[in-house]
């Protein structure tokens, strides 16, 4: 039997596709136009763990996002990720906590409050076969409105209307401080008043907590400060295996794990995000533990390696069954 080239074979292909009489593949459906529900499930011991997608944000940059490192670099290390230099892609990704007694959410979204392709959490609660009736609990990480903005819809209403609603105390006493309020230069001072809308009205019924604590049964509040004063991660332990849950301990992993030491000008504290950053990498990698980053892509599961100059996210595949 003769052998084949790959050219003669493409050739031939071509070949017979465009010989008189030959039937043509036609696509009559439409494009569907939209995307499946963004909802991923993992398990950690017995509890349930439920990635909710709620969109990206395309967060416009400068050569004042990192203070600290040329801006050379950083667009290097934009083009290693395949991102476009004046844009970081910021997704968002929250979680719903199954732990058999209780439904905890962390963080709850944008709330649609933030950018146009984002503020999905709604629909992919109703996709995951919950309702927003049935949340026992939230936890809130930090104060920034990518986190705190779902606790209310558009029109001030609660969302969750029967979650106890837990934040860090530290953040609480930093943000609800007018003092704080009035030194914070202009664009700040947006992020303090948006604190007051969510929190102001609902205050009696906003508990406060000190890291180093269980927020329920199975979750732990441990400090990781830097990106604001109180924010906050979460160590989920069930049986013999454990979830880390980073919040915004880094953004996008191919620019602030790949490189721990840049400081993003979105930190309050450049210097502490770093040390806590490199604390809490070092910590995962050592330990292999499964990490979940807030704005780490899409179901945003994985682990961290520790390489040569920083840490390396990787994914975790994409399982089919828990």
């Amino acid at each position: 039997m003769p052998l084949l080239s790959r050219r003669s074979l493409l050739a031939g292909t071509a070949a017979a596709a465009l010989a008189p009489g030959a039937e043509r593949a036609a696509a009559t459906a439409p494009p569907a136009g939209k995307q499946a529900p963004g909802i991923y499930r993992y398990t950690i011991g017995s509890f349930e763990i439920t990635a909710l997608y709620d969109g990206i944000w395309y967060r416009p940059i400068t050569d004042k996002f990192i203070r600290n490192a040329p801006f050379a670099e950083v667009e290097h290390a934009l083009d290693m990720a395949y991102m476009p230099h004046d844009k970081l892609e910021t997704p968002f990704t929250t979680l719903i906590v199954n732990t058999g007694k209780k439904l905890v959410l962390i963080d709850t979204g944008t709330g649609g409050q933030i950018s146009p392709t984002a503020g999905m959490i709604g629909d992919n609660l109703a996709a995951a076969g919950i309702s927003a009736k049935d949340v026992d609990q939230i936890v809130i990480s930090h104060f920034h409105p990518d986190h705190i903005n779902g606790i209310k819809d558009k029109d001030n209403a609660l969302v969750f209307p029967n979650a106890e609603i837990m934040v860090p105390a530290a953040e609480w006493n930093y943000w609800m401080d007018d003092a704080n309020l009035n030194a914070a230069p202009a664009d700040l001072k947006l992020t303090f008043r948006n604190q007051r809308r969510i929190f102001s009205d609902i205050a009696p019924r906003v508990a406060r907590f000190e890291p180093g604590k269980e927020v329920a049964a199975g979750i732990e509040a441990l400090p990781a400060p830097g990106h604001t004063p109180g924010h906050t991660v979460f160590a989920i332990h069930s049986g013999d295996q454990s979830l880390l849950v980073l919040g915004d301990t880094a953004q996008h992993p191919s620019i602030f794990a790949r490189h721990p030491n840049w400081q993003a000008a979105f930190d309050i504290d450049g210097g502490e995000a770093v040390a806590t950053r490199k604390r809490l990498f070092d910590r995962a990698a050592a330990d292999r533990m499964l990490v979940t980053g807030y704005h780490f892509p899409f179901p945003a599961c994985g682990h961290l390696a520790k390489t040569a100059g920083g840490y390396e996210h990787v994914p975790l595949p994409w399982q089919p069954s828990l």
